[in-house]
């Protein structure tokens, strides 16, 4: 695919965080040649209405093309369908598991095996605290298959001034991670104090 012609699927599932998933796709919509492909599981949706207010109508506006969690025949749950990369954000715990042993029982696990297995960049921001020795697991297991773990930990050294300063580095920070570097926040320039 050429710089213009992109396609990136973003998963949101039902843990907390939605926040991020949805600057995520704010983000996305402002990068030139990018077609974003959606997909909200039921559990998703319930928390994007608790934590932001939105209804379908409203997540669904922020993508070109809208698929439904339970329709594994959609462009996204085959190889042969190019895709530059993948974000699950937030991931739930379940969703990370069901990835980590290729349990594919909807589209967001479809999709992010398939990316998996055509060796295409996918990205877990898993959202959960704190771990068991299970979750940990998982997480060895699924970045042992290729996945990338970014769980959404906000970074205190750009001294956001507003929640909203975190959600956007976050997702910067995600998007920048597959690949997408013409978002990524701006770049860490060293120590401005210099030695003591």
């Amino acid at each position: 695919m050429s710089s213009l012609d992109k396609r990136v699927v973003v998963a949101i599932t039902g843990a907390s965080g939605t926040a991020i998933g949805v600057r995520v796709l704010e983000l996305l919509n402002d990068l030139a040649g990018v077609e974003i492909h959606l997909v909200v599981s039921k559990a998703g949706m319930m928390t994007l209405r608790h934590e932001c207010g939105m209804t379908p109508r409203d997540i669904r506006a922020l993508a070109d093309v809208h698929h439904r969690a339970g329709d594994i025949g959609a462009s996204i749950a085959s190889g042969s369908f190019p895709v530059h990369s993948m974000l699950v954000t937030p991931c739930s715990i379940k969703t990370m598991s069901a990835v980590a042993m290729g349990y594919t029982d909807d589209l967001v696990t479809r999709a992010a095996d398939v990316c998996l297995k055509e060796g295409r960049p996918l990205l877990l921001m898993v959202r959960e605290t704190p771990l068991h020795l299970g979750h940990l697991r998982s997480m060895v297991a699924v970045t042992e298959a290729g996945a990338i773990i970014a769980p959404p930990v906000p970074a205190f050294y750009p001294q956001p001034k507003s929640i909203d300063d975190m959600v956007d580095h976050i997702a910067r920070r995600a998007l920048a991670r597959v690949g997408l570097w013409e978002l990524a926040p701006e770049p860490w320039q060293g120590d401005l104090a210099g030695p003591a």
